[in-house]
């Protein structure tokens, strides 16, 4: 049965979902991620409850979440630059890890934020949509 809402339980769920397909990603995104974060599992739970807070904060208005996004993204350029359909997969992987677990409409909205969020990234890295 898929959620009809949001909660903190359904984040970390989605955020094991998501990165599992990160991790295996061939087009790229699993080389970038890997290559940041490590390939032991330590370092990748690490990452994904630090996620799972910028999540709760945005979806829930709860969490603690302290850090800067952006710059860690433009930092990555600098060490490893990565091409702009990179967000494109980003967003399709989460999409798909979405559609797994919320209804229709809760998935919508959810994918919504993370389209936006990418929009926003993709155009100050880029200065494209």
């Amino acid at each position: 049965m898929k959620y009809d809402k949001v909660t903190e339980a359904s984040i970390d769920e989605l955020m094991e979902i998501f990165y599992e397909k990160i991790r295996e990603d061939n087009r790229g995104l699993g080389e970038i991620f890997n290559a940041k974060i490590g390939t032991d599992d330590e370092s990748w739970k690490a990452h994904k409850a630090k996620i799972a807070n910028f999540w709760y904060g945005m979806m829930l208005g709860s969490g603690n979440f302290a850090g800067n996004p952006m710059k860690a993204h433009a930092d990555l350029m600098e060490e490893k630059p990565f091409k702009p359909e990179m967000f494109d997969f980003w967003l399709g992987l989460f999409k798909e890890s979405l559609n797994k677990l919320y209804t229709d409409e809760v998935a919508d909205d959810f994918h919504a934020r993370a389209a936006g969020i990418g929009q926003r990234f993709k155009y100050l890295l880029f200065g494209t949509m």
